[in-house]
C-alpha cells in the first residue's frame, strides 16, 4: 500500500512487536467500507452498504434529495403511532415508532440514496502537512437556530498525533 516499501515492512515488524499482525494482501473490504484502489491513492466507499440499508427499507429507487433533514422547522403536533405493515420491521428494528418517525428515516434514506455515490478519496502527497476540514451545521437546531455541531483543529492535538506517529514516519 505504501509506496516506500522497506517503510512498511518496518511498520508491519513494529507492530508485529506489540500485536498479532497477519498480511491478508491488498484490501478490499473492511469493516463495511470498500476500497477501491486508485493510481496514487484509494477511494474509501460504504455504497455497497448504503444499498443494502435502502433494499431492507424498501426504498432502492426512492427520489434522492440534497440535505439529510428538512430545513423547514418541524411542527409539533399529536403523535401518531407508526403502521404501515410495509415497514414495520426496518422501522421496529431502528428504534422509530411514529408516523413522523417514519418521515424523518424515509427523508436520511432519500439523502442517502443520493450520496451513493460520494466516497472518501485518500492520495499520497510528499508533504507531511495535516489539512482539517468541516462541515458545519450554522443554525442546526431547528427550534432556536443555534448550530449544533463544530471542530476544532489545534497545536496541540496536531503535536500529538505528529509524537505518535513520528517513530514511523
Amino acid at each position: 500500500m505504501g509506496s516506500d516499501s522497506a517503510h512498511v515492512t518496518d511498520l508491519i515488524n513494529k507492530l508485529a512487536l506489540e500485536f498479532k499482525v497477519c498480511d491478508m494482501g491488498v484490501p478490499s473490504f473492511f469493516l463495511g467500507i470498500e476500497i477501491i484502489l486508485l493510481s496514487g491513492g484509494m477511494l474509501l466507499s460504504q455504497q455497497w452498504y448504503m444499498k443494502d440499508i435502502l433494499k431492507r427499507a424498501g426504498m432502492v429507487d426512492c427520489k434522492p434529495v440534497a440535505t439529510p433533514v428538512s430545513t423547514a422547522k418541524a411542527e409539533t403536533g399529536v403523535v401518531v403511532p407508526y403502521a404501515d405493515p410495509t415497514h414495520q420491521s426496518f422501522v421496529s428494528a431502528h428504534a422509530f415508532s411514529s408516523t413522523a418517525d417514519w418521515a424523518a428515516l424515509k427523508r436520511v434514506l432519500r439523502y442517502i440514496n443520493g450520496t451513493l455515490h460520494l466516497g472518501l478519496k485518500i492520495t499520497s502527497s510528499p508533504s507531511l502537512d495535516i489539512h482539517a476540514y468541516s462541515d458545519s451545521d450554522w443554525a442546526g437546531n431547528p427550534d432556536d437556530r443555534k448550530s449544533t455541531s463544530g471542530f476544532a483543529n489545534t497545536k496541540d492535538s496536531l503535536m500529538f498525533l505528529q509524537r505518535l506517529l513520528g517513530s514511523y514516519l
